[in-house]
């Protein structure tokens, strides 16, 4: 006899936790910005809106950042996150150098995010580096940890925004010092052999992280289960890293198709600190960076039309949506002085250096390297150093570093 009494199964749906005030705002909020965008600008940026709210909440249900996950391979020795990246960046890889290479899809030009390789983006690199560790998050991570609540991350993006700002003063001079042009691995080998170039140097990094887990632990470590399945799952999260790794692959390779070029963060928030900074009189279209044609267009147009601030502000409500449907939307005003002043010093850090080296973990080093460019392996390396740097001064910080 069925007994209609018993518990549901633990792959039924169920909600113990919803907060609907975050949810709503989060929701309204990209409803309503769908639309006005479309109205404003066109459909194309409306899309692309969506789009990063879909990063937002594939990086929130996942908690899927570099900067913890640099931290836990050089402190624990643990690389599943590092892993999880560098197949993340493959499958974009894969689609990407061909795509480039051809130069448009169904009518669009491409371009993919390509730089050149000099001082300022292995000092850029090494000083957003060294900031993540000490503001708590990279240039994705930073958004998607402010969207979920995090008053500390506020503050990192606060500053984040002013670094980035005055990174755009001065990168004029760092464009003087010594450098090597452009270097695109799709125009100097070809896109077949380029790919397969990428994809053994993504490889063997992902080879050492297994050499160095297992040496250290004898084995690698297996993710937990879930307790939650299904739809409950879907919505309420945790995703695995693997998973959430290949949608962001997936949702990069749609920017590359309807953007024309691969996601970036980082120069949306340059153009906001502009933008401020001219609202209060300060001469900043009189800069050399603003005064070339395309920054000056942006400085003088509403954000709306730039793609990669309506990406950045699809993230954040993204990641917000997300954190309340988990029930995790909790803002937290509490932060001790020594966590705010490494907040501060890690976002101007993050937000110099990332103008310096034409990009943050996800323009220069996810984009980067799928493009072929070589500049997002110097990138990805000078980065990795100033990171160990900032583990190392975590503790003058309270924060948690090398374990003693």
């Amino acid at each position: 006899m069925t007994d209609f009494s018993a518990s549901p199964s633990s792959s039924s749906f169920a909600w113990p936790k919803l907060d609907r005030g975050p949810v709503a705002v989060a929701l309204g909020m990209l409803v309503i910005g769908t639309v006005v965008i479309a109205q404003i600008v066109d459909l194309r940026q409306a899309v692309l809106f969506l789009v990063g709210g879909l990063f937002g909440a594939t990086l929130y249900h996942a908690s899927f950042g570099f900067t913890g996950g640099w931290r836990r391979l050089v402190v624990e020795r643990r690389g599943g996150a590092v892993r999880a990246q560098m197949l993340m960046v493959a499958i974009a890889a894969v689609v990407f150098i061909p795509l480039l290479a051809q130069g448009s899809v169904f009518g669009q030009p491409l371009a993919g995010a390509v730089a050149p390789v000099g001082v300022s983006v292995l000092v850029g690199a090494a000083m957003f580096g060294l900031g993540m560790q000490l503001g708590g998050g990279c240039g994705s991570g930073t958004l998607f940890t402010v969207g979920g609540g995090s008053a500390r991350m506020l503050l990192t993006l606060a500053f984040f925004i002013f670094g980035a700002l005055v990174g755009t003063a001065h990168l004029p001079w760092w464009l003087t010092q010594p450098s090597l042009p452009t270097i695109s691995l799709g125009t100097s080998l070809g896109a077949p052999v380029a790919v397969v170039v990428t994809l053994v140097g993504l490889a063997a990094v992902a080879a050492i992280t297994v050499l160095v887990e297992r040496r250290t632990h004898g084995a690698l470590e297996r993710p937990s289960k879930p307790k939650t399945r299904g739809l409950s799952r879907l919505l309420q999260g945790p995703w695995p890293l693997v998973g959430a790794g290949v949608l962001l692959a997936l949702l990069n390779i749609a920017t590359l198709l309807i953007a024309g070029h691969p996601w970036s963060i980082t120069y949306g928030f340059g153009l906001w600190g502009a933008k401020i900074a001219q609202s209060v009189g300060v001469p900043v279209a009189s800069w050399e960076f603003w005064s070339a044609p395309a920054q000056a267009l942006a400085l003088n147009r509403s954000v709306l039309f730039d793609i990669t601030s309506v990406m950045d502000f699809g993230t954040l409500l993204g990641a917000a949506l997300a954190a309340g449907l988990a029930g995790k939307f909790a803002p937290k005003a509490n932060l001790p002085p020594k966590s705010a002043l490494a907040a501060a010093i890690g976002g101007v850090l993050m937000g110099y250096g990332a103008r310096l080296s034409f990009g943050c973990n996800i323009g220069a080093l996810f984009s980067g390297i799928a493009s072929g460019s070589l500049h997002g392996w110097v990138w990805f390396a000078a980065a990795f150093l100033g990171s160990y740097v900032g583990i190392a001064l975590r503790p003058t910080f309270g924060m948690d570093g090398f374990k003693k």
